[in-house]
């Protein structure tokens, strides 16, 4: 089915300009068969052209053999003449109607798949990125991956192929009526005789669900053994753990590989018992045909009408066996799908309980103390670079369960009962390890959409990535790569860190802007960002005395907990006294050691990321 929904990639079909969709729906989650009525339901128009297509196109082909067997005893009792002109006008008209059904109902069949699958897979990449950390802790990240990449495929191959399971249906109906016109016992046989060689191929169905369904499940686990190993590849490569993992990802592979030798073995008697089964049909229809033909039972035409009718049928028998086929595998990757649906977000499950507060209003973790201010840069200090970078996430209101144990409260309303579009909207969390993805330079920093062209080279200006748009070929408008490996980590640092200005968010909060750039460019990130962010509540997790420096407050955190307010100076000079100055020292003075160690032995340090090279308070 892929390879006929690229036969039609330059043309317009039914109501597929809509995709993707703007909002895929809410399936009910009760089980398969809710799944996949929902999804029919959603594209009854499309699936009802299918099958009425099909349905025309199976019936003038089940009327040929009819027609053709009368117009043959016609022409025997007759010769030529108006009656056999007729009839041989009757089969073109029938043969016409029959390709042009054939040939749109195709069309429909690639937008059934098209519409199916899509819904499939925006379910799956909604609920992904509405869930957090959720997702990763219910379920391993193959299960999520294989959701997408097979399961909403198996899901848009149910609904190609329903229209000519329907139509065949009908065909199977037609013919038993019209065979029956023809002769009773032959009729009698077609009625009986495909139902039972039906009944016989679906007898194979329930093992082949088995064994898909376990070369599925480890499908999946390769999937999650290969993407951590990537994920941590670097670090398996410095403490020399690359050997195991690539024996235990062998090891799966091969358990892949046998569970697909099974699935392979059952389906490969499917597929000879659905030609050989229908040929027996063909055999025992023809000679009883045959029989009767001799015996002057039947006439010549009816003999020919009953081959007719004994070579159509293998062709709705197929599509029978098809049907099953692609619903057995439905079934098994729904059930997949469902898994990813089911998981309940981190953040905003529970319906908000109370009105956002109005722009400008003060934040504050009341489980740390942390408090930001409108219109304020502050900066959050602790000697545990995971204690700062934790606080500053839980402003984001990203788990609303720990948020219960660490309210958070923005203009003294808790974030836990604010709308989350409302929190989204007006805080953004910049995390330590950015996530870039694939597609244009311009759409990967203008997440939210509306920024003009020379906003977006004022955020690279501001974060200094001008490089990146010399290293990118055709600048804004030129591909990134997925995950940006095409930049170095710390290029990649500043273009998230340019996409989080472009948020122009009412509180902006950064996990280590800079700690994959060299000094110099920190510096001057530093004077750029502080001077931008001024007047907009900022808050920055850093170490770094070229960034202390620029901002108008830093907060010292130790054991979770604030201990001391002031600026960079105040804090230095012993202000809040001699124990915090000493404890902030120790942090601020590691952090510019550890810079001016690694200048003179690397030099400009942005082609390393954070993995490679831990700089001072890096997160």
């Amino acid at each position: 089915m892929r390879l006929r929904a690229c036969r039609y990639r330059h043309v317009t079909l039914p109501d597929m300009r809509s995709l993707p969709l703007a909002d895929p729906g809410t399936p009910p989650l009760g089980g398969p068969a809710a799944y996949l009525a929902w999804v029919a339901r959603r594209q009854w128009g499309i699936l009802a052209a299918a099958v009425t297509c099909s349905v025309v196109q199976f019936a003038c082909q089940a009327f040929l053999p009819y027609l053709t067997g009368r117009a043959i005893d016609g022409g025997l009792q007759h010769g030529f003449g108006p009656d056999l002109l007729r009839a041989a006008g009757t089969l073109l008209c029938l043969a016409l109607v029959s390709a042009a059904a054939s040939a749109l109902g195709h069309r429909f069949d690639v937008a059934n798949w098209l519409r199916a699958a899509f819904t499939t897979s925006q379910l799956v990449g909604r609920t992904s990125a509405r869930s957090g950390h959720a997702i990763t802790a219910e379920l391993p990240t193959g299960e999520v991956v294989s959701a997408v990449a097979n399961d909403a495929l198996r899901v848009g191959d149910l609904f190609a192929v329903t229209a000519r399971f329907v139509g065949s249906l009908t065909a199977y109906a037609a013919v038993a009526v019209l065979m029956l016109r023809v002769s009773v016992p032959l009729g009698l046989v077609v009625l009986l005789g495909l139902p039972t060689v039906a009944a016989a191929l679906g007898l194979l169905v329930r093992p082949l669900q088995r064994r898909q369904s376990a070369q599925r499940e480890a499908s999946g686990r390769l999937t999650t053994l290969g993407s951590d190993t990537v994920s941590g590849l670097r670090v398996l490569r410095g403490i020399g753990g690359e050997s195991v993992f690539t024996g235990r990802y062998r090891r799966q592979s091969q358990l892949v590989r046998e569970r697909g030798e099974h699935v392979a073995v059952t389906q490969s008697w499917l597929d000879a018992l659905q030609v050989l089964l229908p040929g027996l049909f063909v055999v025992a229809l023809v000679w009883m045909g045959a029989t009767m033909a001799m015996a002057g039972t039947i006439t010549p035409g009816q003999l020919v009408t009953t081959y007719g009718y004994a070579a159509f049928l293998g062709w709705p028998v197929q599509n029978a066996t098809e049907f099953l086929q692609s619903a057995t595998r439905a079934v098994v990757g729904t059930r997949k799908v469902l898994a990813v649906l089911r998981v309940v977000p981190a953040a905003g499950a529970v319906p908000a309980t109370a009105t956002a507060p109005p722009a400008g209003a003060t934040l504050v973790d009341e489980a740390s103390g942390v408090t930001v201010e409108p219109g304020r840069v502050v900066a959050l200090v602790s000697a545990d670079p995971d204690e700062s970078a934790r606080i500053a996430t839980r402003l984001g209101r990203f788990d609303d369960a720990a948020e219960a144990a660490t309210p958070v409260l923005l203009g003294g309303v808790p974030l836990r009962d604010l709308p989350l579009a409302e929190v989204r909207r007006r805080v953004v969390v910049a995390e330590a390890m950015p996530q870039l993805f694939s597609g244009t330079l311009a759409a990967g920093l203008d997440v939210r959409g509306g920024a003009s062209r020379d906003d977006l080279l004022a955020a690279v200006g501001l974060a200094d990535a001008q490089d990146v748009l010399d290293s990118v070929p055709d600048g804004l408008d030129g591909e990134l790569p997925e995950k940006g490996r095409s930049l170095s980590g710390g290029q990649r640092q500043r273009v998230a860190l340019a996409r989080a200005l472009l948020t122009d968010a009412e509180v902006l909060v950064l996990v280590e802007p800079t700690s994959a750039v060299d000094a110099h460019t920190e510096a001057r990130i530093a004077a750029r960002l502080a001077d931008a962010r001024r007047g907009r509540s900022t808050v920055v997790v850093t170490a770094s005395p070229l960034v202390l420096d620029h901002v108008d407050e830093v907060q010292l955190v130790q054991d979770g907990v604030l201990v001391a307010r002031g600026t960079h100076a105040e804090l230095l000079d012993g202000a809040a006294g001699p124990a915090v100055a000493a404890a902030y020292r120790a942090v601020v003075g590691r952090s510019l050691d550890d810079d001016l160690a690694v200048e003179p032995a690397f030099g400009d340090h942005d082609t390393l990321t954070p993995v490679d090279l831990p700089t001072g308070g890096g997160a």
